[in-house]
């Protein structure tokens, strides 16, 4: 497995596991009210298992097990999916101090840098998706 889709499934899961301790924590506090200000953490769940946990994994996977081609032994230029990576990370942490209060303009470029991270990644995949010609297409 490359080393970007290792790092992807690990903050992936990272994220998940946040996401879910947060929506414990909201189930929690509507059977129980713990804080008035515990509802400033639903969307940082609602952050971190859509864009932390699936898109992340959806990203890394997908990095991972596109088919490499016998006329292209790479997975294509690595330094375009590792930009993919980090901006979506980037953009899930600004959007989680976007929702705090702490840095509320940021919400636009934030969601911007999603996009951007999601063209970045197609850009990366971009020619390795692409049919067979002979029986045999993949490298093994």
């Amino acid at each position: 497995m490359p080393r970007l889709s290792v790092v992807g499934i690990r903050l992936a899961l990272l994220y998940f596991l946040l996401g879910i301790s947060f929506g414990a924590l909201l189930l929690i506090h509507k059977a129980m009210p713990l804080h008035p200000a515990m509802w400033i953490l639903l969307p940082l769940h609602m952050e971190f298992l859509l864009y932390g946990w699936v898109v992340q994994l959806v990203f890394s996977v997908a990095y991972w097990i596109f088919p490499r081609f016998l006329s292209e032994p790479k997975r294509g230029n690595p330094a375009l999916a590792w930009a993919a990576l980090g901006l979506l990370n980037l953009s899930i942490l600004a959007l989680s101090a976007a929702s705090l209060g702490v840095l509320p303009a940021v919400q636009l470029p934030a969601r911007l840098a999603q996009v951007a991270a999601a063209a970045l990644l197609a850009a990366s995949l971009w020619r390795r998706a692409k049919p067979t010609e002979t029986g045999v297409a993949y490298k093994r």
